[in-house]
């Protein structure tokens, strides 16, 4: 790590030489899988960025020029550069580096990037306000990949490109989980030729010289240039999207050459207009083990950095996930369904599809990461009589919102909706976090809302939802291990907004929804040892909410504890104190425990749920105090 180390900033880079620059990609390229064998993060899009990322730095004057990256996960490389070499072994841990690009932690992230196809728009954004506020000088570069390009937000925010004056450049990373482009002579060719400054000073010397003789305008300059692509596309036998929105394109450029990396985005970097640069890189580049299996490496955990074994820290004995239970469950389901189809935006794996995907391939639909498309497109195959399971991260959700809506909710659709990371989730921190689906769901027609209190709940919600109901079907649970051994029950249909009873009590009433609840139910254990008696009621349906039950809670204590993993506002306890306003039970005190009005940081889901004091420790502390404010 000779040269690694005495990198500070990317200034730093402008005065090594090529062979330099290139030990330096190889010394990055130990780093980052040094660091994340101990300390899990996203390992795969990284290592295949780290090129690109030195090339980008070393030709760029940032912060004052923009990077705008898409999907932060890529940008692992980019943080060690820019000042955050000696604190990336705090990535994504309790009061460390987020594992994204985030503009509070340095000027060098441009723009959040927890989400995805959102780098287009933000950087055409800065581009059109470089024109606005005369920074002429001032570059603006959108990194868009791992898969990314399949987000409608990209395409808005290509369609509008054209129509802005700008000189914005949008780097394609095509890592085979995005657009897979052919490579033949006559593409190497043109790149070269249509990368090289003679060619493009000539290019431009033309364009002046008939713009000085009145005999081209903007509309003519249009069509010459769409002539141009219409003849790059008769040589090449190949027709370029980006082109068709009058985008210049060059590529298709091996984005692990640094010398001719950096050869080609100099000839370009001066150049007016948008352009394209379409780049090929290998997911997980310089570690075998990524590069054979890029989806597996995508977040491996921990590993052996020398033989490649990923070591599993799970115990035997121990319960499923919840992630696995769905996944097995819905395969089960689908067996003895042929209605059933499974939907999931870019995540089989994640949200376990895969075992369904295994069995019936043709009934499972991976969209890639296009959420809105996800959510309608289950709506229109519900429309003609199918049963579609369409699994979407509840913070992945929000992206869906006006399809819920209008798509789903309005015409009383057929789809199950099954929000996987409900909750807290961990390390991806803030923009991860699924904690405002039950506040923004709740309000809309014809939905029902459900939360499982463990893997039998689940089961049984899923079967349910097929059997028992003909509409619009939520279903959030948290990412993580269950809490029940012997997970497979015989699934039975339930009634639809009814909660019960967990534990009678004397002094107070805690209504928990979801998983959350068996953290309440060990402190309400261990509040006996403080005299406290506490009665526990779990919701299992937010909407209908189980008037019947809030009723008995009402009629019954004086005061009462709401629960959730999720935001306060707007949420459960929300529907809670709404019920007993609108009832006239206007003597009872309500205290509200879950997420607080704020975004929470990352760490892990024990750290971020005593940081929220909804963990075991949390609950018993409030019911404690709580309980002395009774007495007084």
């Amino acid at each position: 790590m000779q040269l690694l180390k005495n990198i500070n900033s990317p200034d730093d880079l402008k005065a090594l030489s090529m062979n330099q620059l290139l030990t330096l990609c190889s010394e990055l390229r130990e780093f980052i899988i040094d660091h994340l064998s101990h300390n899990p993060g996203h390992f795969a899009s990284s290592l295949g960025t780290v090129e690109l990322t030195v090339a980008l730095h070393y030709l760029y004057n940032t912060p004052f020029d923009r990077l705008v990256w898409d999907v932060g996960h890529q940008a692992y490389s980019h943080k060690i550069l820019t000042g955050r070499r000696d604190q990336f072994h705090t990535n994504r841990k309790f009061g460390g580096l987020s594992g994204f690009t985030n503009p509070e932690e340095s000027e060098y992230d441009t723009f959040i990037a927890g989400h995805a196809s959102t780098s287009i728009s933000a950087a055409l954004g800065m581009a059109v306000a470089a024109t606005i506020n005369n920074q002429s000088k001032q570059h603006v570069v959108a990194i868009i990949g791992d898969g990314a390009m399949t987000g409608g937000l990209a395409f808005e925010g290509l369609n509008n490109v054209c129509s802005q004056p700008n000189n914005l450049l949008i780097i394609l990373n095509d890592n085979d989980m995005s657009i897979d482009a052919n490579v033949g002579g006559m593409k190497d060719y043109l790149v070269k030729m249509t990368s090289s400054s003679l060619y493009n000073r000539l290019r431009y010397g033309i364009y002046k010289q008939f713009k000085q003789r009145n005999l081209i305008d903007d509309e003519k300059k249009n069509f010459i240039l769409r002539f141009n692509n219409s003849l790059k596309s008769i040589l090449t036998r190949q027709q370029n999207i980006f082109e068709g929105f009058n985008i210049r394109y060059f590529g298709v450029v091996d984005g692990h050459d640094l010398p001719s990396l950096i050869r080609i985005l100099g000839n370009i970097q001066n150049m007016k207009g948008p352009k394209l640069l379409h780049i090929r890189t290998i997911k997980g580049k310089g570690y075998k083990p990524a590069e054979d299996a890029a989806t597996v490496w995508h977040a491996p955990g921990l590993f052996n950095k020398n033989t490649g074994e990923r070591i599993n820290k799970r115990q035997k004995n121990q319960p499923q996930l919840y992630q696995d239970v769905f996944g097995y469950t819905l395969t089960e389901l689908a067996s003895n369904n042929e209605k059933i189809v499974g939907v999931t935006p870019a995540m089989p794996t994640g949200c376990s599809m895969v075992h369904m995907m295994k069995e019936f391939p043709r009934r499972v639909f991976d969209v890639g990461i296009a959420e809105a498309h996800a959510v309608t497109f289950s709506a229109g195959m519900a429309k003609e009589g199918l049963i579609p399971f369409c699994n979407i991260y509840s913070s992945f959700m929000q992206r869906a919102y006006d399809q819920v809506i209008h798509d789903v909710a309005l015409q009383k659709q057929n789809v199950i909706l099954c929000l996987d990371r409900a909750g807290l989730v961990g390390e991806d921190g803030a923009t991860h976090h699924g904690v405002f689906d039950m506040a923004y769901l709740r309000f809309i027609p014809n939905l029902i809302i459900s939360a499982p209190y463990n893997e039998h709940d689940l089961r049984n919600l899923m079967y349910t939802a097929v059997y028992g109901n003909n509409g619009p079907f939520i279903i959030r649970y948290p990412r993580g291990q269950g809490e029940l051994l012997e997970w497979k029950n015989e699934m039975e249909i339930i009634p639809i907004g009814k909660g019960r009873k967990l534990k009678d009590g004397k002094d107070i009433a805690l209504v928990s929804i979801g998983t959350i609840g068996n953290a309440a139910a060990a402190a309400i254990e261990k509040a006996k040892t403080y005299g406290m008696d506490v009665a526990h009621y779990d919701l299992l349906f937010l909407k209908p909410i189980d008037e019947e039950l809030l009723k008995e809670v009402a009629e019954n204590y004086s005061t009462i504890v709401t629960l959730e993993n999720g935001t306060i506002e707007g949420g459960m306890g929300s529907a809670v104190l709404e019920f007993l306003s609108d009832n006239g039970y206007n003597n009872i005190s309500v205290h509200r425990l879950g997420i607080k009005d704020e975004f929470i940081t990352h760490g892990t889901v024990k750290e971020l749920l005593h940081y929220c004091k909804i963990d075991e420790q949390g609950i018993l502390e409030s019911l404690v105090n709580i309980h002395n404010l009774k007495e007084v």
